[in-house]
């Protein structure tokens, strides 16, 4: 091998070595950084209308997401929310995880997710859509519902509104016990 050709070949190594660096570079800049742009633990806030509380929510932690394209706040160690109809009778709803999606009303609830209402309606699953314009809540996943009087519903797929006055099931079987 010529010197010439040693030296364009020292040449040649070092231009790739030196472009390699530059698309690693580009390549790192191009990740994006997810990151929250807000966070809070030990969370207790109340929502009002009209100077009347619609709901109270609590959770341990809670991250904002308010700077990605598809905003978002993630609650990560769960919530505990109660919500209010008009006439102050209360539903109950506790998940190990939740996601609030900004721009659509849509609450997405996860893991051991439970929704009780005042007269002992309870309705348990693994996931569990809140449509919160509408108060209107619909999985479908496998559920367990249990009636006032201890009936029991299972099935897969079910929608309700917020107070179970209608409740719409998708495959369901069960045992309804007689009210005394």
């Amino acid at each position: 091998m010529t010197t010439k050709n040693l030296f364009l070949c020292l040449i040649l190594f070092l231009i790739f070595c030196s472009c390699e660096d530059r698309i690693k570079a580009v390549n790192k800049s191009n990740l994006a950084t997810f990151t929250p742009s807000g966070e809070a633990d030990f969370l207790a806030l109340k929502y009002t209308d009209s100077g009347r509380i619609t709901a109270v929510l609590a959770a341990k932690q809670m991250r904002d997401f308010a700077t990605v394209k598809h905003a978002f706040t993630e609650f990560p160690k769960g919530i505990d929310l109660t919500l209010y109809d008009k006439k102050g009778k209360r539903t109950f709803i506790t998940a190990q995880y939740a996601v609030s999606y900004k721009g659509s009303d849509l609450i997405d609830l996860r893991k051991n997710v439970v929704i009780r209402s005042e007269e002992n309606q309870r309705l348990e699953t693994e996931q569990l859509f809140f449509d919160q314009k509408n108060g209107w809540f619909f999985t479908e996943k496998p559920f367990l519902f249990t009636d006032p009087n201890g009936g029991t519903t299972r099935g897969t797929g079910i929608d309700f509104n917020k107070d179970f006055k209608r409740i719409n099931y998708q495959q369901v079987r069960g045992q309804i016990n007689k009210a005394e």
